[in-house]
């Protein structure tokens, strides 16, 4: 019965494909044309879904970075501290009596010794007042002399010769005095040094207290600096300290700590340090601003990196080691790494934990890597590190 119905059904739709479509060439050529689109189309955006698919899929580009190997360095820890620079001996040259200006000895700048004469005031009056006291001292000391001969012979009293003997004493007084002052108008370096900028003219009246020229000893000089309490217990006289200064860029002048103040100020909680520093070129000058860095405890080995090779997140320090790649053998990929940081100083920082010696890190060009970027090693331009790169191999 079924296959009865079967045959009936098929042969329907033969009789209407002869009678309908078959003769209806209109129809016909629109099938095919609607096929032909169909076809058309499809491959068009077949070939566009092919072409997205491997575009999409093919490897990425490698990243250029550059690269330093981790090295164990010696490294001694320090403590940072800002300080101001001070003369050994320093003053501003005055007069302690008034006077014109007669002559000047002094050179702006120029060095002189202890004793030298810097400039002489007029001492006219001085020097005649001195040679009458002399005349006076002269006379009172024959008065003496002949007064002893007489008490000698009983012709004069005992007290009579005491008067003459503290008389003469009296006169040789005023006369040592007078010439006090005769030296008092010649100034003179009292120690040796480097003079300033001269501040009198010849023929100029001084007054007492008024300023000359500024000496100052500069070799060695002090560095005053001042470090917070906690640091006292590692502190002490003798160690090695470098100054800095901007004027001379990275050069580091070295000395030793030779002071320290015997109170803690109890406002800031800093105890106050001097450290001697050699100065025989005459590079550093009174009241310079430089950075100090005073050496603590003994050296120790430690892994040691530029800082620029460490990114810093919320979530902790992390490197990028640089490794064989998981996908293709024959590249390079880096592993995103946590790291433990210790102290730091410059541009360099010690490792305690995540990385040993001997592995690959980058150093520049890390903000567009992630586990597993493939990456190229390129060390021709290098950022600013005191560790030098060591290429890879590609």
């Amino acid at each position: 019965m079924k296959r009865d119905t079967v045959k009936k059904i098929v042969s329907s739709a033969k009789r209407t494909w002869h009678k309908k479509l078959v003769p209806n060439k209109t129809h016909l050529r629109m099938a095919q044309m609607i096929l032909f689109v169909v076809l058309l189309f499809g491959g068009i955006f077949g070939y566009k879904f092919i072409k997205i698919f491997f575009t999409t899929h093919q490897m990425p580009p490698p990243i250029s970075v550059s690269s330093t190997f981790v090295k164990t360095e010696e490294w001694q820890s320090k403590i940072r501290s800002v300080g101001t620079l001070q003369a050994i001996q320093g003053v501003d040259i005055t007069t302690e009596l008034p006077g014109k200006v007669r002559k000047i000895h002094l050179t702006s700048g120029g060095r002189v010794n202890a004793d030298d004469i810097l400039v002489e005031l007029n001492t006219d009056a001085e020097i005649a007042q001195r040679d009458s006291l002399r005349a006076i001292v002269e006379l009172a000391e024959i008065t003496y002399t002949r007064d002893k001969s007489q008490f000698a012979a009983g012709a004069i009293s005992q007290a009579t010769l005491d008067f003459d003997r503290t008389d003469l004493e009296n006169k040789k007084g005023q006369l040592a005095q007078q010439e006090a002052i005769l030296a008092k108008k010649i100034i003179r370096a009292p120690f040796a040094g480097i003079l300033g900028i001269s501040a009198v003219n010849l023929g100029q009246y001084l007054n007492t207290g008024d300023k000359i020229i500024t000496l100052q000893s500069l070799d060695p000089i002090y560095v005053d600096f001042s470090l917070p309490q906690q640091a006292i217990g590692s502190i002490k006289v003798g160690q090695k300290v470098t100054l800095k200064i901007d004027a001379y860029g990275e050069k580091l002048f070295e000395g030793e700590i030779t002071s320290l103040d015997t109170k803690v100020d109890a406002t800031t909680r800093n105890i106050q340090i001097e450290a001697t520093i050699p100065n025989p070129d005459s590079k550093l000058y009174p009241g310079m601003f430089g950075e100090i860095e005073v050496y603590t405890g003994t050296s120790r080995n430690a892994l040691v990196l530029p800082k620029m090779a460490i990114s810093f997140n919320p979530f902790g320090e992390i490197v990028y080691v640089i490794q064989q790649s998981t996908k293709d053998k024959g590249r390079l990929s880096v592993k995103q790494t946590f790291v433990t940081v210790g102290e730091s100083r410059d541009n360099q920082t010690v490792i305690l934990k995540g990385i040993k010696e001997g592995d690959q890190v980058v150093t520049a060009g890390q903000l567009k890597l992630k586990n597993g970027t493939v990456v190229r090693i390129n060390n021709s331009i290098q950022p600013d590190t005191n560790i030098a790169p060591e290429p890879i191999d590609e």
